[in-house]
């Protein structure tokens, strides 16, 4: 199996009595996570008033998500739920009669909020329950159902800041909140949960060209939010007053880093990227560690308990690797199967936040993901493609894949790839090219572009800030029958590639098995090979595959693809002629031919159009 960790290989050399520990992330079957963002999944609204409230552009629920829905789905080939913007954030709507304080509109973003701005982590959003104020069961049933449905549920944690007014409303017995047992007469003390600017208050920033609520009048906008001394923002400003393109609604967590960089804590012992979640777990016993890693690791707990299968982790780099062993390994002795997903963006850290970190996924966007983006806008070949996979061949299974998110421009979107359809050879690349897990984000399958102006967020991103709908989706949703009912026909032809392809994917064994890429030999050697086309083979013992993409939106290709003779010799095929059964259309017909130990394959390949030939025996 590629880029798997072996944990205690050394130890059973050492001690050949102790009993041989399972392989840490070992995985039979490929993972399909579908993301959410569970405030807009179920409206129905389709005013989209930019700045609209609730009452005017609606807003999704938690019993939006029908045993009808998630079966839909699973059906996709989904594995793992997503649901973005549970946890309570900041948000301008007021639910003081449940005992919830107003947010200040000039420390929250949008109307709706950002859902990185968590309030309250024992507890979940009130837009989200037809009854706030019994919001928790809600969503408690909303994990039964999911489970019921047989996928498992995901939520963020957002470890390295929250909320500029956190209360916690909903605290567990014995649980303090952030900040309540902080020195603010100083900058940094190690168990401080915060940054401290001592003898300044905070203030709020302005700008020419926003206005909270965009002007609206509000009794809390007055140019002040009531915080003194001030901290630092989120993405590390140290200025009482953040700039307008800070993260300044939220606050900085301090993990017991100085303010020049150095660490205020134990550091894993040398040789513990080697060492399994038990023995990081172990390690971290007898440790005197900061009080936010203590925080944080409760609430992870918290929801573990309740039936939380894994987390996405926020920024996660923002936060030393160090604590993510301690967090981490703590979440996996309660479950073993929790899937821990971090959005990491520098490929020089991956390896620490995944051995000694103890991550099981980090976001594959600065490498894969920005190459394919290149590659559809006609600013790349896709040749690089194959040096991506060779530098991240050791931690290629924890690379994790995806092309649209919540914070990412849609595939669709004519600044991405300009439609559905033309971002398919990405989704196949993105699906298949490894053994990693796989996301697409909630109306990515019917080509959803991200036209909506929402207000705080503009076009080519679904809003995360605003009340909107989501058009493609809402076609779909069908008034919340979830048949597909209003989708014109190129969106239900674009569905069915997607639940044709995901629902292989989760069940290929040469996914989990080894890859070669195959194009540097035929773009040397092969007549016609165009610069849009890209392919590689994967394989197991039971499965071989041949997969070839055409990135070009205008150009069909006719060429005779080679399979290396060395493929050929590894999959002990021996001269003849194989037919191939194409995953994505049953109706293409082609045959591997092999000679003199050399393979090829007669191909017609049309704009846009890939192809996952399963060789037959």
């Amino acid at each position: 199996m590629i880029g798997l960790t072996l944990s205690v290989n050394a130890q059973n050399k050492k001690k050949k009595s102790m009993p041989t520990l399972k392989k840490e992330n070992v995985v039979e079957t490929k993972k399909v996570v579908y993301q959410v963002f569970t405030r807009l999944f179920g409206n129905k609204n389709t005013t989209n008033k930019p700045w609209g409230t609730i009452e005017e552009n609606g807003v999704g629920k938690f019993n939006d998500f029908t045993d009808k829905a998630l079966q839909e789905i699973k059906k996709l080939g989904v594995t793992h739920i997503w649901y973005t913007g549970v946890p309570h954030h900041a948000l301008v709507r007021d639910y003081t009669s449940i005992g919830i304080s107003n947010d200040d509109p000039e420390v929250v973003k949008g109307r709706a909020g950002s859902p990185y701005a968590v309030k309250d982590y024992y507890n979940v959003n009130p837009d989200l329950a037809v009854n706030p104020a019994k919001r928790l069961e809600e969503f408690e049933a909303l994990i039964a159902r999911t489970h019921k449905n047989g996928l498992k549920a995901m939520i963020d944690i957002v470890p390295n800041h929250i909320a500029r007014k956190y209360e916690g409303k909903s605290n567990p017995k014995g649980v303090r909140d952030f900040g309540a047992d902080d020195d603010e007469t100083v900058e940094y003390a190690r168990n401080n949960n915060f940054y401290y600017i001592p003898g300044q208050p905070f203030q709020v920033p302005t700008s020419d060209s926003y206005k909270p609520l965009n002007g609206e009048k509000n009794p809390l906008i007055d140019g002040k939010f009531d915080e003194n001394p001030a901290k630092w923002t989120g993405n590390g400003s140290r200025m009482a007053m953040p700039d307008i393109n800070d993260w300044y609604e939220t606050v900085k967590i301090n993990y017991g880093v100085r303010p020049d960089g150095s660490k205020d804590f134990p550091e894993l012992p040398a040789g513990f990227d080697r060492k399994s979640y038990k023995e990081h777990n172990a390690f971290w016993k007898d440790k005197d560690v900061p009080n936010s890693w203590k925080k944080f690791r409760d609430i992870a707990l918290y929801w573990t308990a309740k039936g939380i299968d894994g987390f996405r982790y926020d920024m996660a780099e923002m936060v030393p690797y160090e604590f993510w062993s301690y967090m981490n390994s703590a979440i996996k002795m309660k479950n073993p199967n929790a899937f821990l997903l971090a959005e990491v963006y520098n490929p020089n850290e991956a390896r620490n936040y995944i051995h000694l970190g103890k991550m099981d996924y980090l976001y594959d966007k600065v490498m894969l993901y920005d190459k394919l983006k290149e590659v559809i806008q006609g600013k790349s070949l896709p040749d690089p493609i194959s040096d991506i996979q060779k530098a991240n061949a050791d931690i290629e299974h924890h690379m994790f894949h995806f092309l649209d998110n919540h914070d990412e421009q849609r595939l669709a979107s004519p600044e991405f790839a300009g439609s559905g359809e033309k971002g398919k050879p990405l989704m196949v690349i993105s699906t298949t090219i490894s053994s990693s897990p796989t996301m697409i984000y909630f109306g990515q399958e019917v080509g959803e572009a991200g036209n909506e102006n929402g207000g705080f967020g503009t076009h080519s991103r679904t809003s995360i800030f605003d009340y909107v709908g989501v058009p493609s989706h809402q076609r779909w949703m069908n008034g919340g029958k979830f048949d597909g009912g209003r989708l014109t026909q190129s969106e239900k032809e674009l569905r069915e590639f997607y639940k044709k392809l995901l629902n292989f994917s989760i069940h290929s064994t040469a996914l989990m098995g080894k890859f070669a890429e195959i194009q540097t030999s035929n773009r040397q050697y092969t007549t016609s090979y165009d610069p849009g086309i890209y392919s590689f083979v994967r394989w197991s013992e039971t499965q071989k595959l041949i997969i070839v993409t055409n990135f070009s939106w205008l150009t069909t290709s006719t060429f005779d693809l080679a399979v290396p003779v060395e493929i050929i010799k590894s999959w002990k095929l021996k001269d003849g002629s194989y037919a191939l059964k194409d995953a994505l259309n049953a109706s293409t017909k082609s045959k591997l031919i092999v000679k003199n130990g050399l393979g090829k394959v007669a191909l017609k390949i049309a704009p846009s159009e890939s192809f996952v030939f399963e060789v037959q025996k």
